[in-house]
């Protein structure tokens, strides 16, 4: 369908070929000033009423209907769980264009870009991977970051806790293995127990949790990776598809059940960014996320 359109735009413009030579051979400075350009004089031509209809319309400028209190609460507790290693950052709300697609296996279009060659933050975790990397190149000591951060996505999912833009407090470690101690395993340790604590601590003593593990690189699962944590039920996922090609080696899933259902949290895993950033094969590196707006809505619930 994107084609079609763009052909049609460079059949009524008669310039055949419009969008390659505007992303190859336009300077980047150039595109940057003609993009301003159009857009102010489109600016020029709103008027209040087109504003409101914006507003009333657009799903990624509609405020959240989370109750900021709550979710303030949730980030006060969440930092001062974090375990001592872990450093808290607060990230821009822009990133460098391509840093979803580029790193990971996620379209581009997923993400709100801009015209200035940065595009809105849509996943914390790339940005704290770029963090890490920064890090890593002047030191090789482990970097573990935490953050809390509004995320927007452009796609569209059904249900009524999925939103255009949401919440979430992100990890990510970096580091090596070391002395046959393996990175991912002791970071997803420190991951998992992490959100045992605030989960368990936000929703109480009766709403089951699960981690689901599924080990990516072996067959059977790996034992390492069934480590109990206090309060949460820990299984192994050898069904899981999604997440296969982002992930190596293990990735899990967050859940809690509610009315019967198992309502997913959060979800994170191991993943080769910093390898390709750094260009070091013996780099590792473990993300994770919980959404701290759906904690949020099964507090209010309860």
């Amino acid at each position: 369908m994107k084609d079609d359109i763009l052909a049609r735009i460079e059949r009524e413009l008669g310039v055949p070929g419009l969008a390659e030579r505007l992303a190859t051979r336009i300077q980047q400075a150039d595109l940057h000033s003609l993009l301003l350009e159009v857009f102010r004089r489109r600016a020029e031509e709103r008027s209040p009423a087109d504003l409101a209809a914006d507003w009333a319309s657009n799903r990624f400028v509609r405020p959240s209907g989370a109750d900021p209190r709550a979710l303030a609460r949730f980030d006060v507790a969440a930092f001062a769980a974090l375990p001592p290693e872990f450093e808290a950052i607060e990230l821009a709300p822009v990133t460098p264009l391509g840093t979803s697609s580029v790193l990971a296996t996620v379209h581009q279009d997923k993400a709100l870009a801009s015209i200035r060659s940065v595009e809105v933050l849509s996943d914390a975790t790339n940005v704290l991977a770029l963090e890490c990397a920064a890090r890593r190149r002047k030191s090789a000591a482990p970097v573990h970051l935490a953050a809390s951060h509004r995320h927007l996505r452009t796609s569209q999912f059904a249900g009524p806790l999925s939103f255009a833009h949401f919440r979430l407090f992100a990890l990510c470690s970096a580091g090596r293995d070391l002395r046959g101690v393996p990175f991912h395993a002791s970071a997803l340790e420190a991951h998992l127990g992490f959100y045992a604590r605030v989960a368990r601590a936000a929703l109480g003593p009766d709403v089951p949790l699960r981690f689901a593990v599924t080990d990516l690189a072996a067959d059977p699962p790996r034992p390492a990776w069934l480590r109990p944590h206090e309060g949460v039920e820990v299984v192994f996922d050898a069904s899981r598809t999604s997440g296969r090609g982002y992930y190596t080696d293990v990735c899990f899933k967050i859940h809690a059940r509610q009315e019967g259902e198992w309502l997913e949290l959060g979800d994170g895993g191991a993943v080769d960014w910093t390898r390709k950033l750094l260009s070091n094969a013996k780099e590792r590196l473990v993300i994770s996320g919980i959404s701290s707006e759906r904690i949020c809505a099964l507090t209010s619930r309860a």
